[in-house]
């Protein structure tokens, strides 16, 4: 699957510098063109690996947006002209989508993805998506009301949004630094394969997955996930149903990128490994398997040609059912918002009293 990358923020950034690198790595060539916006030139200059521009300059100076959506909204929408100019050479007539990539928690991101991804769609007559990633419970409660306002209107403007919990693939005891830097590689690994399904690579699978196949799954729309488990594969392909079924099921069930949703329109299953590893009817088992777990008729299902020693089930889902998990998430969006809401209230209002002259 050819994709273009504009990553919005500074998480957006990152995460669109580790796709980069990862795709170019592993020789996949998925990844067309990358580019990172910000309004904060100090994360810009931390990334190396893709091309960088910077928003905003005439009202922050560089400086950043601190945490307000609202202005990274503004600053996207003044200088959007800017940012597609930008795109010049990078999102070519090889592309399949586009994919927006943010941190719906910040500033420049949560208010400046949603932006793009609107005018995007003015101009591309591909797919554009959105790849948006959400705070840990423990980010703070500015963070959760940015997302929710956030993910509510990029859900709409995108032809599907793939969400990333934070809190999914934090193990406790980490440092928040460290934490993120594991979570970034992980999101680089498994997207960075979904995008690789399909592309030129060694060996030649029995039913490869091309990139209509994923675009196919995501055509449902709304909010997708993508889940992710491998494992030690045996020579003998025979030996390894079991593995596959082992590998579809935690991808899913423990393994996904929103926690506990399950539930879709469609959903795509791919097996990566050698190709004489990979079970025909192992595959086909697991992906029946989905099927039932999914509530879906619509579950695909193929192979990716990847050298290693191990067998790697990726889980696709398109349409997928707002899990509880989500539903706790946009609540406390909703309490933040709030919270935040009652913080500005003015201290001295509460002591007006008609009863009471000013003294002057």
């Amino acid at each position: 699957m050819k994709v273009a990358l504009i990553g919005v923020g500074q998480a957006g950034g990152k995460v669109t510098e580790r796709l980069a690198r990862f795709d170019a790595d592993m020789g996949f060539e998925a990844v067309q063109g990358a580019l990172a916006v910000n309004s904060a030139k100090p994360d810009l200059q931390s990334l190396e690996f893709v091309d960088t521009q910077l928003i905003g300059a005439d009202r922050v100076n560089g400086h950043g947006v601190g945490g307000d959506n609202e202005l990274g909204t503004e600053i996207m929408q003044s200088d959007i002209q800017q940012v597609l100019s930008g795109l010049d050479g990078r999102v070519t007539s090889r592309a399949d989508a586009i994919f927006v990539v943010a941190g719906l928690g910040g500033g420049t991101g949560s208010g400046g993805a949603p932006v793009l991804v609107h005018n995007l769609q003015q101009i591309y007559d591909i797919p554009v998506y959105a790849l948006g990633i959400l705070p840990g419970q423990n980010e703070g409660s500015l963070y959760q009301a940015n997302a929710g306002r956030s993910l509510k209107t990029i859900a709409r403007e995108a032809d599907a949004t793939l969400l990333i919990d934070n809190d999914s693939w934090h193990e406790q005891g980490e440092s928040v630094e460290g934490a993120f830097d594991r979570i970034n590689d992980k999101i680089a690994q498994r997207v960075g394969l979904l995008f690789a399904s399909g592309e030129a690579v060694d060996g030649v699978g029995e039913s490869v997955v091309d990139s209509s196949e994923v675009i196919n799954t995501l055509r449902a729309g709304g909010i997708a996930t993508l889940g992710y488990a491998s494992e030690v594969a045996s020579e003998d392909s025979a030996d390894n149903i079991r593995t596959v079924m082992t590998v579809a099921r935690q991808a899913l069930l423990t393994g996904t990128s929103l926690p506990n949703a399950t539930t879709a329109d469609s959903a795509l299953l791919v097996i990566a490994g050698k190709p004489e590893a990979i079970p025909r009817k192992g595959v086909e088992k697991a992906r029946r398997w989905l099927e039932d777990e999914t509530g879906s008729m619509q579950v695909r299902g193929g192979d990716f040609p990847l050298e290693s020693d191990r067998l790697g089930a990726l889980v696709l889902l398109g349409g997928a059912e707002r899990s509880a998990r989500l539903e706790q998430f946009m609540a406390r969006a909703r309490e933040a918002k709030e919270a935040e809401e009652r913080e500005r209230t003015d201290p001295a209002e509460e002591l007006t009293d008609d009863r009471v002259e000013n003294l002057f």
